[in-house]
């Protein structure tokens, strides 16, 4: 599908046909139980399907088993390899440039405000990182993964809110489109790949085109598991580039909710760092990786890291360069970015077990001598001039 207001407009009032109707069987018929069961079985991999799970219900599992029968698996295992070179960037990316650039959407921070069971930002972060970490597992698509039965799982519970938004009438669907529709799905889908990966870009990670292209294909393959309509999906990056710079003119500014979400946000992550001193240089780097226009409309406070932390790329420069040059650093490195990745899940689910958790041998188990190569440097697709 091209990329135009037109078709943009038309995705503003699609939803998920799939799930939506398994979630309105269930709930019109009463089995608000049946629904609660539905969502404990997928959040349990490899368990044996409940006793007495209706025909919609079942229905929908085995529809929703599978990948798509287009995946590529060689890419796939690019972008493993690439998110286990990267995953501490990776991390920093979408805690400070992909969340604050969803509550930048008036309209989704307003969802994410009007909806209970989203309005706790160490919630959504542990769950978007634990999901982004199970997807990269080797054994995400196999029987008995994790992946799959949360993808599930997130799609019977888009499915849930837009069922109640609307029921209860409180969503204005005709101004605001349907709650988590297709277009904000793709938005999204942008959000956790391009803008992920323009961030890395800017902090000065040396990334292959190889590697760039395999994350964002695996992100393609997430949108479909995900209910999202692939006709409408950009296949490229720099089709995504123009989809995200549309969807971005059309919606984003300020609001109350955004403002609120993102003072919870850092409030969150200050709690996070150790001590006080610290503290300024999570404004600092959100205000740095979306940029001041959008963190002016976010209410992120200007700090005395605004200036020091422009040279966080020179510096990650210089640990690429040991990464790159010695087997050793290179191995120090990886285990720093697994253990700070932990560090952050875990600090997010106030110590909870995290069932989404980084191997601890990520390479000895995997078999892994090293990510894509770093060649063909990556360059971000050019801004779209409409």
């Amino acid at each position: 599908m091209t990329c135009t207001e037109a078709s943009m407009d038309a995705l503003r009032q699609a939803g998920d046909e799939l799930a939506d109707a398994t979630v309105a069987a269930l709930f019109e018929r009463g089995q608000v139980g049946t629904f609660n069961t539905l969502m404990r079985y997928v959040s349990t991999a490899g368990a044996p399907l409940p006793e007495g799970l209706p025909d919609v219900a079942r229905e929908y599992l085995d529809a929703t088993r599978v990948p798509p029968s287009w995946v590529d698996w060689s890419e796939m295992e690019k972008a493993r390899l690439f998110f286990i070179d990267n995953n501490v960037h990776i991390s920093t990316a979408l805690s400070f440039a992909s969340m604050p650039a969803c509550y930048v959407v008036p309209h989704v921070a307003k969802l994410l405000s009007a909806t209970h069971g989203l309005k706790y930002p160490s919630k959504r972060m542990a769950e978007t990182g634990q999901f982004t970490v199970y997807l990269m597992q080797p054994d995400a698509f196999e029987a008995g993964s994790r992946f799959i039965p949360a993808a599930q799982k997130v799609r019977l519970l888009h499915a849930s809110i837009r069922h109640h938004l609307k029921r209860e009438n409180r969503w204005d669907t005709e101004s605001l489109g349907v709650p988590i529709c297709q277009e904000d799905m793709i938005g999204g889908q942008m959000f956790f790949s391009l803008l992920v990966l323009d961030s890395l870009h800017r902090l000065g990670i040396h990334m292959s085109q190889e590697g760039a292209e395999a994350y964002y294909y695996a992100w393609r393959v997430v949108g479909a598991m995900l209910g999202v309509d692939q006709d409408a999906v950009p296949k490229t990056l720099d089709e995504a580039r123009r989809f995200l710079d549309l969807y971005m003119i059309r919606h984003m500014g300020p609001s109350e909710e955004g403002a609120h979400l993102t003072r919870q946000l850092i409030d969150l992550y200050e709690e996070v760092v150790p001590g006080t001193f610290f503290d300024p240089i999570v404004s600092a780097l959100i205000r740095y990786l979306i940029g001041d226009t959008c963190a002016d409309w976010l209410d992120v406070p200007h700090t005395p890291w605004d200036t020091a932390v422009k040279a966080v790329p020179h510096l990650l420069g210089v640990l690429e360069t040991v990464e790159d040059r010695s087997p050793l650093g290179a191995w120090a490195l990886d285990r720093l970015g697994h253990l700070t990745t932990v560090f952050e899940l875990s600090s997010l689910t106030r110590g909870r077990v995290m069932h989404y958790a980084i191997p601890e041998q990520l390479k000895e188990d995997y078999g892994i001598s090293r990510a894509v190569p770093r060649t063909r440097r990556w360059t971000p697709p050019a801004a779209t001039v409409f």
